[in-house]
């Protein structure tokens, strides 16, 4: 059974990355596949103000906490999930675990070339992963289903989605019952930092919930997008205090 925090109306999994890798692989021995989203502020934003995206996100068979902004969010309301498991963070340890219990992977996003760099840099760093196919993130409707049999005919078990919130986490939801992998992953810019193209923040930022200000500094065109957080902490203060009817 899935113990959940709703934060907003928005289910998320109370669970550590322990836990989270475990139920990846229970996922994998299943006859079916399934969606997991890691949302942010910003995701858990777009969810509130946004019905398709709110359903999609309550969609999900698994949801964790990926960022400060959505622990901080469980705390204020009295519900802390016990650990921010962060899409990038997720898709590397599923990579480690491989080693010891063999998961086939496929990556899929990022601009053309990025994907394979990835799977190149992964060949190094996770010499006993198996990456069994890769595909850009530039595609139009009419490749879409191209794309699906790609996939599904590369025998591949773990999907990892990185075209960028919220068309990951539709893209998923919309063909999910198309593909015959156990479990897609929406974890956004992972690919760029496995491929080396964009750096985490610095374990300061990580460990103190100040990704956002390393984000900001490194991408300051970014600012728009990052009130979002803001807006989201406010938005929980005001279902703390009464102010705000949760859906």
């Amino acid at each position: 059974m899935r113990k959940l925090v709703n934060i907003a109306g928005i289910n998320i999994d109370d669970l550590t990355m322990e836990q989270a890798v475990k139920k990846i692989y229970y996922f994998i021995s299943s006859d079916k596949n399934h969606a997991i989203y890691t949302p942010n502020a910003e995701i858990m934003m777009d969810g509130i103000k946004d019905k398709k995206m709110f359903q999609v996100l309550n969609d999900a068979d698994m949801l964790v906490a990926d960022g400060a902004g959505v622990v901080l969010a469980s705390k204020i309301l009295g519900k802390a999930v016990r650990q921010k498991v962060s899409g990038v963070d997720l898709a590397k340890n599923l990579l480690e675990a491989s080693a010891k219990k063999p998961i086939k992977f496929f990556l899929f996003g990022g601009k053309p070339g990025i994907a394979e760099k990835a799977h190149a840099n992964i060949i190094c760093d996770y010499p006993h992963a198996e990456v069994v196919g890769t595909h850009n993130g530039y595609f139009t409707e009419e490749d879409n289903q191209k794309i699906i049999e790609e996939i599904n005919n590369s025998g591949a078990e773990v999907l990892f989605v990185c075209l960028g919130a919220p068309k990951q986490e539709m893209w998923i939801h919309e063909n999910k019952d198309k593909l015959t992998v156990k479990a897609c992953l929406g974890v956004g810019g992972t690919l760029d930092i496995l491929a080396g193209n964009v750096k985490l923040a610095p374990d300061f930022f990580r460990n103190h919930g100040l990704e956002w200000l390393y984000r900001l500094y490194k991408e300051p065109w970014r600012y728009k997008r990052m009130l979002k957080l803001p807006k989201f902490i406010l938005h929980i203060i005001g279902i703390r205090i009464g102010l705000i009817k949760i859906k």
